[in-house]
This record gives structure tokens, sequence and C-alpha cells, in this order.
């Protein structure tokens, strides 16, 4: 055993030696050049493709490292993946104040990963960085950066559409776990401090699909639409479209039209911008409005119908308006429409000092301007679609039109559920048929119910009670309602018969007096025209 530590000894010496005399005798330069031989002789007989992706890119942050590390923290941390059954090291951190702990590689440990069918290794390595003589920008102590390893045979095939992938998903974690922001234009196209035209504040919305009083099938007829949507950058590049989408939201106030957009971002992880028209000078303005809007957003214009004078051209100006939105929609004061103007002032104006017409709205939604951006999404909400102009409304500007309707049986019940905790099943089958027989008859909107179970949501016989009341309340005041309507429309209808009637006899009394006068009969029809004419001014005709 003696002798045995004795030669080790030797041999580690004589190493010792050889180390020494071949630094003094061998340049740097030489054994660069021989460690540099020997690694391309181990790539020609390796099988695997080694590549580097550093943390600093010069004096650079690597977007890349980024999004590799954010993409190896989510598949780290799901039990399912292949990633996290292959390493058995991870580190866990979690930031200040928040309760989501994160998952990640520890320093120089290993992680497979399967793309495609295709394994691939991920090594991170960290190693102590020299010590910096001098440098613009300080650099961390440690030189991070990983090692992705890839079959030579599956390098053709996967590696640019895995890097895709892992950006991507880097993007996608990125949105979900960013808080999303609701933004407005500052008055007057004012800057702030970064020179942005736009003000935000965090967006905690809490509204879903699934707490949405809405009928089952049309909410999943409007996720179905947008998930298509979020996934059809292909679809949209293939056939020639902006990645665009335009949702019109009306109905009575209180159906829910607000948390719908709500719904709608937290759905897709959208930021909203909720765009103030009155607060918008010109068309050049919103132009550069929508520039300063990021993708991935929502752009809504609530109420458009009382914001601006979007009134249906065929009837405000007898069919003689543009075909497509030519005309204005605003204008200022001494201008065309403005108070103190000239003819054809519009005293719903207000006095707003804004020259916003029709044509640049149809531009802002529709135009080219509408594709400085992608995957953005624009909502109108109106109470009177009536009062809107039929080029605001048309396909390829507002594609899917979402009538917000009353409170229907189906959204009943998923609002008992939210504001009550309970299901069909807690609530005997009177008080459900005694519901649904007058729901549809009260008209109630969601609203109007949600107060109600609100006020009473710790007792429940208490608010189901008051909620049939006041339904019941609501539907015969509804009734009283529209049988006024239909006498007052009956009685209409007796009026126009007793005017048809007088018409038809003042038609054939100058036949008659033409009959009995042939001498006076042109001067009898001269007076008879003279007369119809008077009536008609009068407004009998």
């Amino acid at each position: 055993m003696k002798e045995l530590w004795t030669t080790m000894a030797s041999l580690m010496g004589v190493l010792a030696f050889t180390q020494t005399l071949l630094h003094t005798v061998i340049p740097p330069e030489l054994r660069f050049a021989f460690l540099k031989l020997f690694q391309r002789l181990f790539n020609c007989f390796s099988s695997y493709c080694y590549y580097e992706i550093t943390e600093i890119d010069g004096v650079n942050t690597n977007e890349l490292y980024n999004a590799v590390q954010l993409y190896l923290s989510s598949s780290a941390s799901s039990s399912a993946s292949a990633a996290a059954a292959s390493s058995n090291r991870l580190s866990l951190t979690r930031g200040l104040n928040s309760s989501v702990i994160t998952f990640g590689l520890a320093n120089n440990d290993r992680l497979s990963d399967v793309f495609n069918g295709v394994s691939v290794v991920w090594e991170h390595i960290v190693t102590p960085r020299q010590a910096q003589t001098f440098s613009w920008r300080p650099l961390p102590e440690e030189k991070r950066g990983f090692t992705l390893r890839i079959n030579k045979r599956d390098k053709p095939h996967i590696l640019e559409d895995y890097l895709d992938f892992i950006t991507e998903k880097a993007n996608e974690i990125r949105r979900k776990n960013q808080d999303r922001l609701l933004y407005t234009n500052s008055r007057g196209g004012s800057l702030d401090s970064r020179g942005h035209p736009w003000e935000s504040v965090p967006f905690k919305h809490p509204s879903t699909f699934e707490t949405l009083a809405m009928d089952p099938e049309k909410k999943a007829e409007i996720m179905s639409d947008l998930r298509d949507f979020a996934d059809g950058q292909a679809f949209y590049k293939r056939t020639g479209r902006a990645w665009k989408r335009g949702y019109l939201l009306y109905g009575p106030p209180g159906t829910g039209k607000s948390s719908m957009i709500a719904a709608m971002a937290n759905f897709l992880g959208y930021d909203i911008y909720d765009l103030e028209l009155t607060e918008v000078n010109t068309n050049s303005e919103l132009r550069k409005l929508l520039m300063k809007t990021s993708s991935k957003s929502i752009i809504v214009i609530e109420d458009i119908d009382c914001s601006i004078n979007l009134t249906n051209r065929k009837k405000s100006n007898g069919g003689g308006g543009s075909a497509d939105g030519a005309s204005d929609i605003r204008s200022g004061p001494g201008g065309p429409g403005g108070p103190g103007g000239p003819a054809g002032t519009d005293p719903e104006n207000n006095g707003n000092n804004n020259s916003i017409t029709l044509s640049g709205l149809l531009n802002f939604t529709d135009g080219l301007w509408s594709c400085c951006g992608s995957e953005r999404i624009f909502v109108f909400t109106t109470n009177h679609i009536e009062k809107l102009d039929p080029a605001l409304l048309r396909s390829g500007r507002m594609d899917m039109h979402v009538f917000m309707s009353y409170c229907s049986f189906p959204s009943l019940k998923i609002l008992l559920k939210n504001y009550l905790g309970l299901d069909g099943g807690d609530i005997s089958t009177e008080v459900m048929n005694d519901l649904a027989a007058v729901i549809g008859e009260a008209e109630m909107t969601p609203a109007d119910i949600s107060e109600v179970l609100i006020k009473n949501r710790r007792d429940n016989e208490k608010a189901l009670g008051e909620l049939l009341e006041a339904l019941r309340g609501r539907a015969e005041k509804m009734k009283k309602k529209k049988r006024a309507v239909s006498v007052r429309r009956r009685g209409e209808a007796e009026v126009e018969e007793v005017a048809e009637e007088e018409e038809k006899r003042a038609l054939d009394s100058p036949k008659e007096v033409g009959g009995a006068a042939t001498s006076g009969g042109d001067d009898v029809e001269v007076n008879y025209k003279k007369g119809g004419k008077d009536e008609e001014d009068n407004g009998i005709i």
C-alpha cells in the first residue's frame, strides 16, 4: 500500500513538472491552436452539434437568452413535461410581494426537452468572469449562458423552428405574467413625460366569460371566434388581410357590454385602449393615436352614438351623403355644423372644437392606417344601433355584431351561481319554473338583477323571493306598457283610415261636379287643386 502511494506521488510530481515545462516552452498561442485542433477533431467524430447562447452579447442583453430562460423555467415547473423528469436539481425563486414560485435550471445542470419528437439537451453554464480592466458598462461577476446540444441529423429539421417556438412561448409567458394595462388618450392630445399620447393604469377587472351573464351558446361562439383570431396569423397572411377584427356590442344599457370587453381582454391577455373621441381634435391626431397603440390590444370606443354625431346619412341627408363616409361627423365652432357657424348648425355639437370626419374614423378602423400594427381588435359599443351610419357597420369594419339582450333564463342561472353560489339543483323546481315563466316578460337587465342579488347575498331565500317579486312587478309593468302602446297604435291606425277615406272623397267630388256642370269643369278642377295643395300644407295629406 505504501508503494502505491509513493508511485502516485511520483506520477503527480512528473505531471506537475511536465505542465510547468509545457507552459514555459510552448507559447500560449500554440497551445490555443492545439486546443482548437483537438476540438475540431472531436467535432468531426461527434454526432452532436453544440450552440452557445450567452447572457451578454457584447454590451447588450441577449434577448434569446431571456427567452430560453423563461421557456425552460416553464418547462421545469410542469410536472408532466419531459424537461421536469430529466432534471433532479432545480432552482426555486419567488419575487418580492409575489405568491408565485418560479422554477429554473440550476447552475451547471442539464435538462432534456423534446420538440417534434426530437430530443435535445440544455445545459446552464455559469463560470466566474475575469477581472475587468475598464468597461463603460459594468458586467456581472459571473458569465452565464445556455448550451444547446442537438443531434447533427436533426439540426436541419428543427433548429430554426425550435428557436421560433421558444421565442413565441416566452412571449406568451411574459404576456400572462405581466400586468395588463388600461390606456386612455390624454386630454387635448397632450403628451406625457415619455412623449406618449396614452396614459395607463393596471387593468384588474375580474370579469371572465365564466362569470359573464350571457347565453352559453352565444358565449361559446364568441370565444371560438376570439381563439381563431389569436391563432390566425398564418391565415391572415395567406389571405392577404390585415390581422385585425371588429366587434360591435349593442343593446340596452346595463346588459354587460363593458363586462364583455373586460372578459375578452382577460381571455386573450390583451391590453385595452379606451379611446375618448371627444378629446380628439383632428383625423391626423386620431391616426397618431392609432400608431402609438401596441399589438395584442383591444381598441374600444364606448357609446359611440353619444361621443360623436354618427347619424345615418341616408336619414339625415336624404340619401345625399357620400357613399363611404366623406361627410363630417363633427365640426368645431364657427365651422359647418358648429355653433355660430353658417347654415346647417348642429346644436348637438355642444361647442366641441373638433373636426373629425366619418371618413377619418372609417380609415382608422379599416383603412391603410389600421394596418400599422397587428393582432388588434376594435370594439364599438352603442345603445342605439339604428343611429349609426351603415358604412361603419359593414363587414371588414365591424365583423361581428353581438346583441346584448335583456337577461334570459340561462343568463339568470349564471347570476344565481355567481352571487348566491346556487346551481340549478340547489333551488326548488317550483321556484325555477316561476323564474323561467316570468324572466322573458320582465325584460330586466343583468345589472338590475345583480343589484337585487347583491343586497340579499347573505340570505338566499330572501334573495330569491325579492327577485321573483321584482320580476313579476316588472313583467306586469311591461304588459301595461305594451297595452298602452297597442292602444296608441290602434288609434293612430284609425286616424290614418279616416284620413284615407277623406282623401278618397276629395278625389271623387270633382268628378261628380264635373259631370253636373261641364261648362265650369275647368274652374272647378283648378279650385280643387288649390284646395288639395292647401290641405297638404296643413298636414292633412
